[in-house]
């Protein structure tokens, strides 16, 4: 069956998922599920090669159990992703990205940023639904900001194309046009790069050339592991293995600083989701070696401070840590799991998929030491369904039958309630489980 309307990001959300339904219904066989989950998975909105509705359906494929939007900057993908998940019976939560500013003594220091000092990356995750258009509303700001910061660096990069004899880009029409911001996605620098890489491909082809290509005009030396999948003109990733590059070697020659308007201090962010119910999460990084996306350089971030900073988050307001098991040493995360343990965070596993190169699989999560994710993840699934039956129903809300229980029994009770939703109909069944959670039975 024909699967391109439902990654067509021209189709409206609607007709991507008919499509979908239309092809869950013509499946006989259910997939195999592996229990694996991922809540960091980035669509359209931000910058992925996949809709919300082919997220989720790349993720079923894949086994996994769970799914959930997170894109930077914006929330436009929540209702498709949500309505995908419960077509294809597989839990969906939502939530967004952003980069946000510390002061004190993170002002001077790379947190969880590769790009700046004092900026640092957090999620709002678990959105209720009802409270979809204020999260909308909140981001408008941040995504102007940033496509005005992202315009600019695009002169810089002409400069640069000019100079070479390369066509130079177009930003409403290369970048703009070719966004999901007219409809609340948000604009990020890889936008600007993958229009870097399709005048890359336009002067040279797809081939031996482009290496050359890259180094004459950018100065930038290809390995030869790049170089050789560059040589393949019929790479099916080839786009994304060019953006890796620019993103770590050419990137920072263009790249203009943020400023508050743009990453807007952490408090407002955090007291923000306090007030519609959502999550709070710190998005951990920790020292890079190497970096399993290709875009990151290795480099030092926040694990020589992180005692100290987890005290800091702690005092924000933040509810959780996310972090992404194959991203990190076994030392690092474990490290991560007993700060977590000692402030009372909830931890929040995903790892972010933004290439068409990156697999939907994080067989990590299986292991031992990070299979507790799974409940968490069923956690934050009946968080989003019940706080969207009522808010007071959110896992951290004053309001809650069982705000008296520690978090840990908050959880393990929250996860057993997110494994009796009916997936296929989750928010029917939330209500249903709503009544039991207030009469004690759950």
């Amino acid at each position: 069956m024909n699967i391109e309307p439902i990654n067509n990001p021209s189709f409206p959300p609607a007709g991507r998922l008919e499509a979908l339904r239309n092809l869950a219904a013509a499946q006989q066989k259910p997939v195999q599920s592996s229990g694996e989950i991922n809540n960091h998975i980035h669509t359209i909105y931000s910058f992925s090669p996949y809709t919300p509705a082919m997220a989720a359906l790349q993720a079923r494929d894949a086994g996994l159990c769970a799914a959930g939007s997170v894109d930077h900057d914006s929330i436009g993908a929540a209702n498709e992703m949500l309505d995908a998940c419960a077509i294809l019976g597989i839990g969906g939560c939502v939530g967004f990205e952003m980069r946000v500013s510390f002061k004190g003594p993170f002002a001077v220091r790379k947190i969880n940023n590769p790009d700046s000092e004092g900026y640092a990356y957090m999620t709002v995750q678990g959105i209720p639904k009802a409270a979809i258009p204020r999260a909308m509303e909140f981001l408008a700001p941040v995504r102007e900001q940033r496509l005005q910061r992202t315009r600019a660096m695009g002169l810089a990069v002409n400069t640069v194309l000019r100079e070479a004899g390369l066509a130079e880009i177009n930003f409403d029409r290369d970048i703009l046009a070719a966004s999901k911001f007219s409809e609340g996605g948000g604009i990020t620098e890889r936008h600007l790069l993958a229009a870097l890489a399709e005048k890359f491909i336009l002067k040279y082809g797809k081939g031996s050339e482009i290496a050359g290509g890259l180094e004459k005009t950018l100065g930038i030396q290809v390995s030869p592991k790049i170089a050789a999948l560059l040589a393949d003109p019929h790479n099916p990733h080839y786009l994304y293995d060019i953006l890796g590059i620019l993103k770590s070697e050419f990137l920072p020659r263009v790249y203009i600083q943020p400023d508050e308007y743009e990453c807007i201090p952490v408090e407002q962010v955090t007291a923000f989701a306090e007030s519609i119910g959502a999550i709070s999460g710190y998005a951990y990084l920790g020292d890079v070696g190497e970096s399993p996306t290709g875009d990151k350089k290795a480099e030092k971030f926040e694990d020589d401070f992180i005692e100290e900073l987890f005290e800091e988050i702690s005092r924000l307001g933040f509810r959780a840590v996310t972090y992404m098991p194959p991203r990190n040493t076994i030392d690092q995360l474990r490290r991560v799991q007993r700060l977590c343990t000692q402030w009372g965070f909830m931890e929040i596993s995903g790892v972010d998929i933004n290439s068409s190169r990156q697999s939907f699989n994080c067989p990590e999560v299986l292991r031992d030491e990070f299979c507790h994710l799974l409940d968490t993840t069923w956690a934050l699934i009946a968080h989003e369904r019940l706080a969207s039956v009522d808010t007071h129903f959110g896992l951290f809300s004053r309001e809650n039958p069982l705000a008296g229980m520690e978090l840990p029994q908050r959880l393990a009770a929250y996860a057993a309630a997110g494994k009796k939703l009916d997936l296929f109909r989750p928010d029917e069944s939330a209500a249903a489980i709503a009544i039991q959670l207030k009469r004690g039975d759950v």
